[in-house]
């Protein structure tokens, strides 16, 4: 029988930086999410929307080039870049040297959003993971991606080699692919499979769900806001956008997927108060993020 782990259990939220009176928008950060592709614009939209309520000072999409337009319409208050594609419009492995270019100013890189699945994007997602230096949250289909990798296979403990800082945001499926494990057992061992996973690929792994699991294998906290109305599609996408803004203005790895939890969560709660649980939609969160903010600061 394995043994237990030990580990810290974290029930205070972190501070977060002033943000100084003369501050200008290159004080906050630069997010880049990385994503999208055609029939799939709205998930990578609604990264953006997260990252820019998040407050990060500048918001790049990088999507497709089929997609620019239908995103960039979506909000004016973030920034394009269009990456070559593929025949099913999906971005291509012909994107690396734009990736690239994109990437020279990130402080805090998100992927997988609507990106879809194939073999190109997989190898894209392993030069992401392995090479990009700031700190990267990898959700949705970059999570399928990385599913894929050796890496990952059952009963592996050889970590995929990476810069420091990455931060995995599954739903139980995702979390039961990268496992190769089976929803019951992930379903009642939660906390185990979380902190040994995260241990073990030296990540911090935030397992969404009714109180979302947030740790890096040594501390571990329960979110402790949120509710059944955001059960529906695009909220994690708004989630991954609001870690990244998190950490483009510096904050760690665990304490921003801690707070991003927190804030995402209450934002849903403050969403269901006026709109009902029933009536919620992924949109409605980053409108309430706002009020959410406030309520953290004053708290």
């Amino acid at each position: 029988m394995t043994e237990p782990l030990h580990f810290e259990q974290v029930t205070s939220l972190p501070v977060v930086p002033d943000r100084p009176a003369d501050a200008h928008k290159g004080d906050f950060g630069r997010v880049v999410i990385v994503g999208g592709s055609r029939g799939m614009s709205g998930a990578v939209s609604l990264a953006g929307f997260g990252a820019l309520r998040g407050g990060a000072g500048l918001v790049y999409l990088a999507v497709p080039q089929g997609i620019v337009s239908t995103v960039a319409a979506h909000e004016t208050s973030y920034l394009t870049h269009a990456l070559p594609e593929d025949d099913q419009g999906r971005t291509s492995l012909a994107a690396r040297a734009s990736l690239e270019e994109a990437l020279q100013s990130a402080t805090a890189v998100a992927v997988g959003p609507g990106w879809g699945q194939s073999e190109e994007l997989v190898a894209l997602l392993r030069w992401l993971y392995s090479t990009v230096e700031v700190p990267l949250v990898v959700d949705a289909d970059g999570l399928n991606a990385l599913a894929t990798l050796p890496e990952f296979a059952a009963g592996s403990d050889v970590s995929l080699e990476r810069p420091s800082g990455r931060i995995l945001t599954p739903h139980p499926g995702e979390f039961a692919r990268l496992l190769k494990a089976d929803g019951t057992s992930l379903r009642n061992n939660r906390e185990s499979f979380a902190l040994r996973f995260a241990r073990t690929h030296g990540v911090v792994l935030l397992l969404k769900g009714h109180r979302t699991i947030i740790t890096d294998g040594h501390r571990l906290a329960i979110n402790q806001t949120g509710n059944s109305g955001m059960a529906t599609g695009g909220t994690g996408d708004v989630l991954t956008g609001l870690i990244a803004a998190l950490l483009a203005r510096g904050i760690a790895t665990f304490e921003a997927a801690l707070l991003g939890a927190h804030l995402h969560g209450l934002a849903g709660d403050l969403a269901a108060q006026e709109l009902s649980e029933a009536g919620m939609i992924a949109s409605d969160l980053p409108r309430f993020l706002p009020q959410a903010w406030k309520q953290f600061e004053e708290g």
